[in-house]
């Protein structure tokens, strides 16, 4: 069996094995491939694996060997699935890996924020501290977590987690989902989405990215927040207008923003929340930590040998 690695540079520069895949056939790895390179590179594979490498119908029609796509994340918009489907191939992706290391991130931004981290680091290196008249100085707003509201958009597996860990901090959590007050355990209170921007102190952003959460974050819902308000994102990028969110944080409308996701990866030079107030932005990393590219690695193992086995799992194209 032919298997094709297109881009297995960002889930394992290096540190991680690959045996667990070349254990299972012909295993071919290329740290990245460009669009135009695809056929080629997949002439003859029974299998393909892909991050974020576009597999479209136009592929799959070239591609008469092809029988299993596994997209090595949990979103998949990646690989056309209706044309998959048509042509009874599988596609198979890899949920819940990051769950943690997600919801780490969200407080890594939040913790940043609140404490002015990164600021107070930089001006002690500075000699700031050095030549301070006083012990200690600060010349931000420090926020405390305990007792503020936290409104979360969308409460699937890493939405709970994260739930959880503010629990921890004692912040009061809201968030907007199709689960019933019954189901929520009753430090989880429900909230429409309105109310959510208007009333929480921080949002996070934990929903897909559908037609209709698309640009979900707007010139509209910032202006409900309140200016001391942050506003955090490692779900997709397109679920914020970037330039309202900028144009947001440049007049002061809302306090703050911690970004894990832009709307174009790696962003355009022009984007305007890289000159934005108050906004800090990581390069889509929250998924990042060795744990969870290790599972994520084990995980693409699994679903591959239940695919030879004939018992395929994680299906996303049924």
């Amino acid at each position: 069996m032919k298997i094709v690695i297109l881009d297995g540079f960002a889930a394992n520069p290096g540190d991680i094995s690959w045996e667990g895949l070349k254990a299972l056939g012909e295993c071919t790895i290329y740290d990245r491939t460009a669009p135009e390179e695809v056929l080629e590179r997949s002439a003859g594979a029974e299998v393909i694996l892909t991050n974020k490498v576009i597999i479209n119908a136009d592929h799959m029609a070239a591609l008469p060997e092809l029988k299993y796509i596994g997209v090595l994340a949990t979103g998949y918009n990646v690989v056309d699935t209706a044309a998959a489907k048509e042509r009874g191939i599988i596609v198979t992706n890899i949920p819940a890996y990051s769950t943690a290391s997600v919801a780490q991130m969200v407080f890594a931004h939040i913790l940043n924020i609140s404490q002015q981290v990164q600021r107070h680091s930089e001006e002690v290196h500075k000699g700031r501290w050095t030549n301070s008249k006083d012990f200690c100085f600060w010349d931000t707003p420090l926020m405390e977590l305990r007792d503020k509201k936290i409104g979360l958009v969308g409460l699937g597996n890493t939405g709970y987690t994260t739930a959880r860990v503010a629990i921890g901090f004692g912040m009061q959590v809201y968030a907007l989902t199709s689960k019933s007050h019954f189901q929520l355990p009753p430090e989880i209170k429900k909230m429409d989405l309105d109310q959510l921007f208007s009333e929480c102190d921080i949002v996070s952003l934990h929903c897909p990215l559908t037609p209709e959460t698309h640009e979900l974050v707007n010139a509209r819902r910032l202006a409900m927040m309140k200016p001391n308000a942050i506003l955090i994102n490692t779900g997709r990028g397109p679920l914020i207008n970037e330039q309202d969110l900028a144009d947001a944080l440049n007049s002061g409308k809302i306090y703050a923003a911690g970004v894990d996701v832009l709307s174009t990866e790696p962003p355009r030079a022009d984007n305007p929340l890289l000159t934005a107030k108050n906004c800090y932005i990581t390069p889509h990393i929250a998924w990042a930590t060795t744990e969870a590219r290790e599972r994520l690695m084990n995980m693409a193992i699994s679903n591959l040998q239940a695919y030879i086995a004939g018992t395929p799992e994680n299906v996303v194209n049924k």
